[in-house]
């Protein structure tokens, strides 16, 4: 019997590896990092001014500089005299599969820390703190959010805008919603007049304008539907690399050298936009608050 039982363990340890392997959660991103010299960032193609490509199709961005910072404090934190840094142009609805999948290592977009999103993958501290309105052209009445009623909607694939518009297009206001592949196609509809609004956060939706040289064209509704609290996104579980990135961030919050790297990217002649109050309360008390949508009984 003892002979049978020993000819088994070997079997039996086989069968056991997966199961323990998978115990033992996600992989160590930053023993792998220490091991490739490389980390792979994810960035948008155009979500300006938070992660865009340049003139020449290069990353930049103030979540991208945010995620550069992050790599600095890899490297030191790691005791690495080179580290390859790699980027992956991500859509809305790449972006939480590619990170899943391990092509990139995070994601430095304009991503809303959301509890459904919460369930899949992890999130830094908020970094900016957004809401969700809707841009028109200058002189369409939008007061309330009744006035949507009847209009063409453009929102963007993959987005909390997508979420909470589909939602109230069923239950409170009776609205054609377009859904567009990317922030550019959508924009572009809104431009050409295949919409008349077009949903999305505010900052992104005053970011398009002022990159079409259009902000004296179009305005934003008076009401807002969401908190979106933006912030670095990593795999689910990936604490230690987690904790590097935070450390990086609230360094940048309580130096105050984060102000510098805002007026970089919002206070210039193309675009201005003054820090929210929301935004700096998240930088005076860091956390990871998810975003809410202001429409009582919905969810982004």
């Amino acid at each position: 019997m003892f002979r049978s039982i020993a000819r088994l363990l070997p079997l039996l340890a086989c069968a056991i590896a997966p199961f323990s392997a998978m115990a033992q959660g996600p992989a160590n991103t930053l023993q792998r990092i220490q091991e490739t010299h490389s980390i792979t960032l994810g960035v948008r193609e155009a979500a300006w001014p938070f992660s865009f490509l340049d003139d020449k199709k290069a990353p930049a961005g103030y979540s991208v500089d945010l995620c550069l910072a992050a790599v600095d404090e890899i490297k030191r934190t790691l005791k690495l005299k080179e580290l390859d840094v790699k980027y992956k142009v991500v859509s809305g609805t790449e972006r939480i599969p590619k990170l899943e999948a391990g092509e990139i290592d995070l994601e430095c977009g304009s991503t809303t820390n959301t509890k459904a999103r919460q369930d899949r993958v992890a999130f830094s501290n908020t970094v900016f703190v957004a809401g969700i309105r809707v841009l028109v052209p200058k002189g369409v009445k939008m007061d309330v959010l009744q006035d949507l009623a009847g209009l063409p909607v453009a929102v963007s694939k993959g987005t909390t805008s997508e979420k909470l518009l589909t939602q109230l297009a069923v239950n409170e206001v009776k609205m054609q919603l377009k859904v567009f592949a990317s922030d550019t196609e959508a924009y572009k509809a809104l431009q050409d007049g295949t919409v008349r609004a077009y949903a999305n956060d505010d900052s992104l939706l005053l970011g398009m304008a002022a990159k079409n040289k259009a902000a004296d064209k179009v305005e934003l509704s008076k009401f807002v539907l969401s908190v979106e609290p933006y912030a670095i996104m990593m795999r689910k579980g990936d604490t230690e690399l987690g904790a590097v990135v935070d450390r990086t961030l609230n360094r940048l919050f309580s130096s105050r050298d984060i102000d510098p790297l805002y007026k970089k990217w919002f206070a210039t002649e193309q675009f201005n936009l003054p820090m929210a109050r929301l935004s700096r309360e998240s930088f005076s008390r860091p956390n990871k608050e998810p975003g809410v949508a202001m429409v009582l009984g919905y969810s982004i």
